[in-house]
């Protein structure tokens, strides 16, 4: 998986829910936190008795990216219950940005992990050593194989309900598990049974290279949402047609959109027919307003009402009226 580069609209997770649906998707984002945080402590203490047994660096390295998971996990449960708090006086703007700081810290830390990996097994590969009992070592791989689908099955539910931008990053690691979780099998079994020595370094290498590319994918998508980029751009013409399908809106400016974890924030100018009336304005207002608000629920929207020879305005000011 590959970083969305500036070329490429960024991908905007599923909106989330509104009305009393809001409750319901916070109790499941919870409980999903909780569930991988369970199964990652699960999955370690299996590895690391396995890599005791084993010596394998393929395990040590399946070991390391449960042990990353076991962290960000840890740091998901914070960051939901930090992104779900209510807007408060000091946070207008609510507390979305949690889960892309978690999801940027997570990045970090994958990388980190993943240049560990590269070291061991480069000099593993340089000094092979063979595999010791590997037969609990494959149990062990079996089991967290049956862990991560049942896992990542409950979270693409999850996403599916919430959009959660950190449980979708934690699905993400629990696939990547899936290919590390076979690629260990692979090497303890070409090691152990038909003497492949190499195998065994070179796929904790193979996996230290998925795990580097899964960062810069969690990476760049939390940094997207820190830095405010814009929504994809079929979803700003579809808040531009929203808008100018009212029969009273001569024209839409100014269009800015960005999201923080679930919230989506977009704010625009309509231009009214300078002759209307403020109640009457205020009342096209409120109408775009629900309609944007009806096609991406939970959206807060800002609209500032112009008129329409707002330029000509402008134009007799500077020239002194």
């Amino acid at each position: 998986m590959t970083r969305p580069t500036h070329a490429q609209p960024m991908r905007r997770a599923a909106p989330p829910p509104d009305g009393g649906h809001q409750t319901a998707a916070a109790r499941l984002m919870r409980r999903a936190a909780w569930a991988s945080l369970s199964v990652s402590l699960f999955l370690v203490a299996l590895k690391i008795f396995a890599y005791l047994a084993s010596l394998s660096v393929a395990m040590l390295a399946s070991l390391a990216d449960s042990g990353l998971d076991l962290f960000t996990s840890s740091l998901n449960l914070f960051a939901i219950r930090a992104a779900l708090t209510p807007a408060d006086a000091e946070h207008r703007f609510g507390h979305g940005k949690a889960e892309p700081l978690a999801g940027l810290a997570q990045g970090a830390f994958i990388t980190a992990s993943a240049l560990f990996l590269l070291v061991e097994g480069v000099q593993r590969l340089l000094t092979p050593q063979p595999i010791d009992n590997s037969v609990p070592a494959l149990l062990v791989m079996g089991v967290s194989i049956a862990c991560a689908i049942g896992l990542i099955l409950y979270q693409r539910h999850v996403v599916a309900r919430t959009g959660s931008m950190a449980i979708d990053a934690d699905k993400t690691h629990y696939l990547g598990d899936l290919a590390t979780n076979a690629g260990v099998i692979l090497a303890i079994g070409l090691s152990s049974y038909l003497g492949w020595t190499v195998a065994d370094p070179l796929i904790a290498i193979l996996v230290a290279l998925m795990m580097l590319t899964t960062a810069w994918s969690v990476g760049g998508a939390a940094m997207d949402q820190l830095m405010d980029r814009e929504l994809p751009d079929e979803d700003r013409a579809r808040i531009r047609r929203i808008a100018q399908s009212h029969a009273a809106v001569r024209d839409v400016h100014d269009l800015k959109t960005r999201m923080a974890g679930r919230s989506i924030f977009i704010q625009l100018h309509l231009a009214l027919d300078s002759a209307m009336p403020l109640r009457h304005a205020h009342a096209v207002s409120d109408a775009v307003e629900r309609a944007i608000g009806h096609a991406f629920p939970g959206a807060d929207v800002i609209i500032h009402q112009d008129p329409d020879d707002l330029d000509e305005i402008r134009q007799s000011d500077m020239l002194g009226g």
